[in-house]
């Protein structure tokens, strides 16, 4: 593969004509760049010149994606040392098993740097144990020019982000510290000694549990029944979480085998119609805010600007929309200050990219809490709205 400085450029004098001035991109653009050169330069390093085609829907990745096994869902884009990875640490979750991962890092310490020399986004590893495993939004503050094409949103109840894991006859719901806070059975695959009938049927996923409804409302997917989908885009991933959900009887009722509710939550388009529309709906839950997905992006546990969070009251000002008059839109008392400080705080972590980078790195994401407390009269109380959300 050719360097960024191989080949020959201007006239015989050896000077090089002025670069072109290309708009400054979004760091939701950067993200999604980045995450295409990714699999391309891995399938490159794995699979050499030999091309496999494979049909993907126009303008979603690389077109060259490597051989999928016999139940492999078709919407994962596959490298071979990627994919291995993805399973390796669906199972090590699964199974509780961390033994041998220092030294597999040790071994990939040689690839990184060979990546970092093709001046490739590697991207962040994959972190261990139970902590920092969910994927985590941004603040919607710079909106993407192809929000209402290229994205989809969630309405999202009040509550506390889980990782639930179902395994081996028990389901286990994790904090995003990685904290093991519950352990029960349930109707998920694995969940229970009934259906988990090899230690290969798991199941990972990302939830929201409202304590007052005993519910877990479902967000997003990572494992289902053995086969991870952390490398399939969003799109095809939510089709996926809903089609199994639908297949799996009585796992939105509680019973002795299932005593907490999962409930999948749905994924509406990004148009300005339909978010008018959502805002004017009566939901079965308290809702919290908004979670805007890129439809191209796979789950990456961390921080990543190809999620978007907003509070309802947010989104005529943020995406200039004019919306109804509802309980969902009314600003709160400290909507103007909160808003400030996160448009104040974007700015500040602009101008301290590196600083950021390295923060993230480090599992320390802008957005801690997806749960808004509820707004005290006191300007501190007004100050811990923005502060608790962000950490």
């Amino acid at each position: 593969m050719a360097g960024p400085g191989s080949g020959r450029r201007g006239g015989a004098s050896g000077t090089q004509p002025p670069r072109p001035k290309h708009p400054p991109q979004s760091r939701q653009h950067r993200g999604l760049a980045r995450l295409r050169d990714h699999h391309h330069a891995l399938w490159e390093m794995a699979c050499g010149e030999e091309e496999i085609p494979y049909e993907l829907p126009e303008g979603s990745g690389p077109g060259r994606v490597c051989r999928a096994g016999p139940h492999t869902p078709a919407g994962c884009l596959l490298d071979p040392r990627r994919r291995l990875d993805y399973v390796n640490h669906a199972r090590r979750l699964a199974e509780d098993d961390w033994a041998g991962v220092e030294s597999e890092d040790e071994d990939k310490e040689g690839e990184d740097a060979e990546e970092e020399a093709m001046d490739v986004d590697a991207g962040k590893k994959l972190p261990k144990r139970y902590a920092n495993q969910l994927m985590l939004s941004e603040w919607l503050v710079d909106v993407p020019s192809d929000l209402e094409q290229e994205w989809v949103v969630v309405v999202c109840p009040v509550g506390k982000r889980a990782l639930v894991v179902a395994s081996r006859g028990t389901t286990a719901a994790y904090t995003k510290s990685g904290f093991c806070v519950s352990r029960f059975p349930s109707l998920l695959p694995g969940g229970n000694r009934h259906n988990s009938t090899s230690d290969k049927v798991y199941s990972i996923l990302d939830c929201i549990y409202n304590e007052a409804k005993q519910t877990y409302y479902i967000l997003d997917v990572m494992c289902w029944r053995g086969h991870p989908v952390y490398d399939c885009q969003t799109d095809f991933r939510f089709f996926w979480l809903s089609s199994k959900i639908q297949e799996e009887e009585g796992l939105g009722e509680k019973s002795r085998i299932n005593p907490y509710k999962f409930v999948g939550l749905q994924n509406f388009p990004c148009s300005s119609d339909s978010l008018c529309e959502l805002l004017a709906t009566d939901f079965p839950f308290e809702v919290d805010g908004l979670l805007f997905y890129h439809k191209q992006t796979h789950y990456t546990p961390g921080s990543t600007p190809l999620v978007g969070w907003l509070r309802p009251y947010m989104v005529p000002e943020i995406l200039g929309l004019t919306v109804p008059t509802t309980e969902l839109t009314a600003k709160p008392d400290y909507a103007g200050r909160q808003l400030q400080q996160i448009i104040e705080s974007k700015r500040s972590k602009k101008l301290a990219g590196e600083k950021d980078q390295a923060a993230t790195r480090n599992g320390h994401y802008e957005l801690e809490h997806l749960s808004t407390p509820q707004p005290e009269k006191s300007p501190e109380g007004q100050d811990g709205a923005v502060s608790q959300m962000e950490s």
